[in-house]
């Protein structure tokens, strides 16, 4: 069994556990893992527009908000313009802040048709840490990965 293999089986056998209705939860470090070995995987950020631009972004990610900015009301665009930006047919993981408008997200691209979703769990800033803050607790900005400023 390749890499990319045991990633997967490791994110579907995860997925099934929560009883997610789309194939499978990533770590992050899994997520950059896997965005390398398979071709055409595609990186969804689901976060806002203030998040991507005062919080950092992820080089080559598809930015589509899930919640619009400002205001906070759920995107009635978002399934359309994931079909105008992204294959149907591509392996898609989604990203959010903490991992939860993701599964979200997810969850309405599989229902649209999209047969490979996966979630990032940890999102872009990980969970709180006791203190209310976050970026101290996992996340793909604090494992390291790449992602750049405004």
């Amino acid at each position: 069994m390749g890499k990319l293999s045991e990633l997967l089986t490791l994110a579907q056998t995860r997925g099934r556990a929560l009883e997610r209705p789309y194939q499978g939860e990533l770590m992050p470090r899994e997520a950059y893992e896997l965005l390398q070995l398979a071709p055409g995987a595609t990186l969804v950020d689901v976060r806002t527009r203030a998040e991507w631009d005062w919080v950092g972004r992820i080089p080559g990610a598809v930015e589509i908000e899930w919640n619009q900015y400002p205001g906070g009301m759920r995107n009635p665009h978002f399934v359309a313009e994931l079909q105008r930006r992204v294959d149907p047919e591509a392996l898609v993981l989604f990203l959010c802040r903490s991992g939860v408008r993701s599964i979200a997200a997810a969850t309405a691209a599989s229902d649209a048709g999209y047969g490979s979703c996966y979630n990032i769990l940890e999102g872009f800033e990980g969970d709180k840490d006791v203190h209310g803050r976050r970026n101290t607790i996992g996340g793909w900005r604090r494992a390291g990965l790449p992602w750049h400023q405004g």
